[in-house]
């Protein structure tokens, strides 16, 4: 607006020291724009709404309704943390933001900044302070048929035989009545035929069906995209499939399979102040589950002091890292000389190495090769090693079938 006084008056000083009225003319109009301009009240503040809506084929959507006593509104529109957007809309109105998730867990969906302009945008209010909607992006979900068991079972409920007496199971053997047994289980055939003395029952045992206890460990130190030239940037639109989308995506396809088999449940995070979920089963408890799986992000800077969380006595222990440092596997090698079974999950995706220097290459070349060298040290140790990718299905199969998993009926009670 004070351009256009500033204009106003110089054209019009112009125009009389050289007696030229054209140049008043051209003047004129300028001034007439800053009288109305200055005559004008200043533009009210914006009041900005944001409401979430469902997902719809992989895309987030979101309203965003402007509210202002203002002819015209600026909106600054952010997508995703990836799109910007510069909108001007009448002073009531609401937009639709639309934006594909790239990424699975926490996504700040859409930011918005609003300024309200005045006197055909010439004057302009004060802009608003940002405002956006951090939504959670549930990661895709891998079908897994068949699973590694713990070295021990319990409880009394559960999908798997157990080595104790009880309801549920499978043929255990015959035995004398004894206090506390059931009528309903007595064998007439077999007391009939077998009893030794007038008022001997016989009683038909079967196995119990216990559930294991499960434990999903995840590291979110690091966020290494597919494209090793962009990490340790912040370019989260070409750096492809992170090992944080692999590992939420591990961990939710683990615990829907585990609970489907009756098994107990539990989550953490290898970090200090990090989510935790105690060991349950069923659908409400796999909920909780999916919702704090989707709700990991990449941990702060003290995410590199890992902490061991309590785990129940006998559990099948999954890690998931990317075993680019000895922390991990440290805590996984601690796990199994205390006795519990541990998969080290690696969920470092497919490396694109395109783009590279020679330094580059070299320092990646040594990178990988003390990951190897970890792993050894894993297998040497009884951890087995389980990539995540197109055949983590078959694999984790393989393992539920090996030896190192022993059958039900030896276990130890």
């Amino acid at each position: 607006m004070w351009f256009a006084v500033t204009g106003a008056l110089g054209l019009a000083g112009v125009g009389l020291i050289g007696s030229r009225p054209d140049v008043v003319a051209v003047g004129l109009p300028l001034g007439l724009w800053a009288v109305v301009a200055l005559t004008t009240t200043a533009p009210g503040p914006v009041s900005i709404g944001i409401a979430s809506r469902p997902d719809e084929h992989g895309r987030l959507r979101d309203d965003i309704q402007v509210r202002s006593e203002a002819e015209i509104v600026e909106l600054l529109l952010t997508q995703s943390a990836r799109t910007r957007t510069r909108i001007l809309l009448p002073g009531i109105s609401t937009v639709r933001a639309s934006s594909r998730a790239l990424h699975s867990g926490p996504l700040r969906a859409v930011e918005t900044r609003a300024r309200p302009l005045a006197a055909d945008a010439g004057m302009l209010g004060r802009r608003t302070p940002p405002m956006g909607v951090t939504r959670t992006v549930h990661p895709v979900r891998t079908r897994l048929a068949a699973l590694p068991l713990a070295p021990r079972l319990t409880g009394l409920h559960g999908a798997h035989e157990g080595a104790r007496t009880g309801p549920g199971g499978d043929f255990r053997d015959i035995h004398p009545f004894a206090p506390g047994d059931e009528l309903r289980r007595v064998d007439w055939k077999a007391t009939a035929r077998a009893a030794r003395r007038p008022g001997d029952l016989l009683v038909r045992r079967t196995n119990a069906l216990s559930d294991a206890s499960v434990v999903i460990a995840m590291d979110t130190a690091d966020d290494l995209g597919a494209v090793v030239a962009t990490w340790g940037t912040t370019d989260r639109e070409r750096c492809g499939v992170t090992s944080l989308d692999q590992a939420r995506a591990a961990a939710r396809s683990i615990a829907e399979a585990t609970i489907a088999e009756g098994d107990r449940v539990a989550f953490h995070t290898l970090a200090h102040g990090g989510r935790s979920v105690r060991g349950g089963s069923g659908p409400r408890h796999l909920a909780r589950l999916v919702d704090e799986i989707s709700a990991c992000g990449q941990g702060g800077d003290d995410a590199r002091f890992r902490r061991t969380p309590v785990v129940p006595h006998g559990s099948l222990i999954y890690v998931l890292s990317t075993f680019f440092d000895g922390a991990a596997a440290e805590i996984a090698l601690r796990w199994r000389a205390a006795g519990h079974r541990v998969i080290a999950v690696d969920v470092l995706p497919e490396l694109d190495r395109t783009r590279l220097t020679a330094e580059k290459t070299l320092a990646l070349r040594v990178l990988l090769t003390e990951r190897r060298d970890m792993f050894r040290e894993l297998a040497a140790s009884g951890v087995d090693t389980v990539p995540w990718d197109e055949g983590a299905a078959v694999a984790l199969g393989a393992l539920a079938r090996s030896a190192g998993a022993p059958r039900a009926g030896a276990r130890r009670r």
